[in-house]
């Protein structure tokens, strides 16, 4: 269900308890295996989507400046599509300067009458999570942030995103904007995410925006002179004593707080080339979220490894050979086109089975292949099938995890002569006839 909510704040709040009484899960996913002490938590594979562990996954809460991974979205692609560069330049306008100037939300501190690339704003949101330059991007995107918010909820949808609404650029309460809220949305709209909605959001980011991992990884740098520091404070690399909380394999990704939201975190690391994206919402402390993202990272790179559980070539039992019709040879061998890997459990490996489905449209109308065709011609796919007590669901579509790859011929067959095919069509034409006659004689007794 998309949630895209105009209501008030108070409003808002309802419909999040209602989320929790309703639709929110009755118990944590594998809580036997971790306890993650968070309202809502979620643990996928980057490469695959595949869901390692979740809490109330659907649980709609404010994400507050997790928001912000939209904008950096927005902002990247803008970039791809050649609309602005790294180092086109912009000027602060009145209203993220007057967010800029108040020392109640976090910030670099802008000045108004001066070029800023889009590379010196984004890192500022980035590494500090700084909200006027998030406006100010917004602004040079889109001309102004309600048409931003507009492309954000857009966005949203496309990229399956089931449970949110994008009120602003910035991940800020609407009413925190003072009359500078979005046009199109309320004074008392709050942005809202789901964690699976988060880790969707997570997902593309990284996958689609490898690029985002370079700036987002940055512990500290430097911003018109002076020092910012990475509120991700388990970057490997932090500085003094924030360095003790850092974890290997951190890369990413982003923060979030808001007295409404509480503390929130967008986790990701990578370890032996497996990559994974966690999210935790609604922690008690900015030590405890990321005490509970270590949980699950620990959890995830201890427990599950990526294996190639069969390899490419590989032929499945009873279906692997098919018919052929018109052709020199009568069968071909059928095989995997491509190894198939997963994330696997430790003790699970044994867990899985190949299933082969074959296409209709690869075949003729009595089920074989026509020849000629030559090695490699697909004739369906091959599904991995988990038969664990587990339940593995796909981060997108939230049904059990489909892992498939094509099934072809391992080898050519030339068309048969025409002779050969004569003989042949003779056959079955007489075939028939006996098949016929044989049916008509069992009818008269």
């Amino acid at each position: 269900m998309k949630q895209r909510l105009q209501a008030s704040l108070a409003l808002g709040m309802a419909f999040i308890l209602s989320v929790v009484t309703v639709f929110g899960n009755p118990e944590p996913t594998y809580a036997d295996t971790v306890d993650v002490e968070a309202d809502s938590a979620i643990l996928v594979d980057a490469e695959s989507g595949k869901i390692l562990y979740e809490k109330d996954s659907d649980l709609t809460l404010p994400p507050a400046s997790m928001a912000k991974m939209m904008t950096e979205y927005l902002v990247l692609e803008a970039i791809e599509e050649g609309e602005i560069d790294w180092d086109t330049t912009t000027q602060i306008s009145d209203y993220p300067y007057s967010i800029s100037a108040d020392s109640t939300f976090s910030g670099v501190g802008l000045t108004q009458g001066q070029d800023y690339t889009v590379e010196e704003l984004y890192e500022a949101m980035a590494i500090n999570s700084d909200n006027a330059t998030s406006i100010a991007l917004a602004e040079l995107v889109a001309g102004s942030e309600g048409e931003f918010v507009k492309m954000m909820n857009e966005k949203a949808e496309e990229l399956g995103l089931e449970d949110y609404q994008f009120v602003n650029a910035s991940g800020l309460e609407n009413s925190d904007l003072g009359d500078n809220y979005p046009e199109g949305t309320e004074k008392d709209d709050t942005n809202l995410l789901s964690a699976r909605s988060a880790a969707i959001l997570a997902y593309h980011l990284v996958n689609d925006y490898p690029e985002s991992l370079e700036i987002s990884s940055v512990p500290e740098t430097d911003f018109d002179g002076q020092n910012i520091i990475n509120w991700n404070r388990m970057l490997p690399g932090m500085p003094g004593q924030l360095a003790a909380g850092s974890y290997d394999g951190v890369d990413g990704l982003k923060t979030g707080f808001t007295d409404l939201a509480g503390y929130c975190f967008t986790g990701t690391a990578e370890r032996d080339g497996s990559r994974l994206i966690s999210v935790v919402m609604k922690t008690d402390s900015e030590e405890a979220r990321f005490e509970e993202t270590k949980k699950l990272f620990e959890y995830g790179f201890n427990e599950f490894e990526q294996k190639e559980l069969f390899q490419a070539g590989h032929q499945v039992d009873g279906q692997s050979e098919l018919e052929v019709s018109k052709g020199k040879e009568n069968e071909v061998e059928l095989e995997t086109a491509e190894p198939i890997s997963a994330p696997v459990k430790s003790g699970e490996e044994d867990l899985y089975e190949v299933e082969v489905s074959l296409s209709d449209d690869a075949l003729d109308k009595n089920g074989k292949l026509e020849a000629p065709f030559e090695a490699g011609e697909k004739v369906g796919t091959a599904q991995l099938v988990y038969n664990g007590e587990e339940t593995y669901s796909d981060l997108q579509t939230g049904e059990p995890l489909r892992t498939e790859v094509d099934i072809i011929a391992s080898s050519g067959v030339e068309k048969a002569n025409w002779f050969m095919l004569t003989i042949g069509g003779v056959g079955d034409f007489f075939s028939d006839i006996f098949s016929s006659a044989v049916s008509v004689v069992k009818g008269w007794f």
